[in-house]
């Protein structure tokens, strides 16, 4: 009797360890009761019944990545080009996922490398190349609302790479490297112009600045030729008083002076050390004596304030000098 109820008790304890079953966090467990989707089990401890209920699949809740495998897509222009994508989801509902499709992970990638070759089929090769963000777009639209029957929330989908072949790919090079060569050609035209635009420019200042120097300067001179000018008729003026107030002694005056200094000039001149014309003594003498009766007058017309001469003194009568008739110097 004791053996069984021993017995007993260890078919109660193995039959209540097979009902008990620990659901890992991030998963769901699909519970079949006679092979009848009954339950979807969260994450935690549960029990159900061994022989009646079993657990059907373990379907992953977490946000997953699926990579599509590299797929030769031929453009609209003819273009043969080799696409890499990526497909992020996650499962919403558990029981879909696990029972409306079969084999969930084989059905996204078949589902996106159709609308992939779909969508990119209907694109030029520039448009591929240039226009990702609005393929990934269209992508995501279609196979997210392919995929909601199944529990599925598509979240992204990326285009990796896009692989042109290599003739095309050395032709876009060619074409890229010819319009940096232009853009560097305009540039520096761009550059020559703004430069020859600036040295025009300086040089329309420079010769602007420079006509207003020579105008300042013609202003300048006319000033001083006025100026000078000016001067000569007061000189002349003066002289023309003076002439007019002493007569013939105020031209022998200023005759003896310019004679003496053109005879000074020509001593003095260094292309002859020995110069020979006529000079009238007598008129030297004449013109000296007109200077000395010059000086007299001035003298007794202003007399100094200096004490009174002493008594004049008999002089000798210095001899006549008979005038000569020229000389030679």
């Amino acid at each position: 009797m004791t053996e069984f109820l021993i017995a007993l008790i260890v078919v109660v304890v193995v039959f209540l360890m097979m009902g008990v079953r620990v659901v890992r966090q991030g998963y769901v467990y699909t519970v079949e009761r006679l092979g009848k989707f009954t339950l979807a089990a969260q994450p935690g401890l549960h029990v159900i019944i061994p022989f009646v209920d079993r657990v059907g699949q373990k379907v992953n809740m977490m946000e997953q990545v699926l990579d599509i495998p590299g797929q030769e897509i031929i453009t609209k222009d003819n273009a043969m080009v080799g696409v890499d994508a990526v497909v992020f989801f996650q499962v919403l509902d558990a029981g879909k996922a696990a029972y409306e499709v079969h084999n969930l992970y084989s059905s996204i990638m078949a589902l996106t490398t159709t609308n992939l070759r779909t969508v990119m089929g209907s694109m030029d090769l520039d448009e591929t190349l240039s226009k990702r963000d609005e393929i990934n777009a269209r992508l995501l639209s279609v196979v997210d609302h392919a995929t909601s029957p199944w529990g599925v929330k598509i979240t992204r989908v990326e285009i990796k790479d896009i692989r042109p072949p290599l003739d095309i790919s050395n032709a876009m090079a060619r074409q890229m490297k010819a319009e940096r060569e232009k853009r560097a050609e305009i540039l520096e035209a761009e550059a020559s112009r703004a430069s020859a635009i600036l040295r025009a420019e300086g040089e329309k200042q420079s010769q602007i600045l420079s006509a207003e120097g020579r105008r300042e300067a013609a202003f300048r001179d006319a000033e001083a030729r006025e100026r000078e000018a000016e001067a000569e008729a007061r000189a002349t003026h003066m002289v023309s008083q003076a002439i007019a107030e002493s007569g013939s002694q105020a031209i022998n005056y200023f005759i003896a002076q310019k004679y003496t200094e053109a005879v000074a000039k020509f001593a003095t001149s260094p292309n002859a050390k020995t110069i020979l014309f006529p000079v009238e003594a007598t008129q030297l003498i004449g013109t000296l004596g007109g200077i000395g009766e010059l000086a007299k007058e001035a003298l007794n017309s202003n007399p100094p304030s200096s004490p009174p001469p002493p008594p004049a003194q008999t002089r000798r009568a210095a001899p006549s000098v008979p005038p000569s008739a020229g000389g030679d110097r």
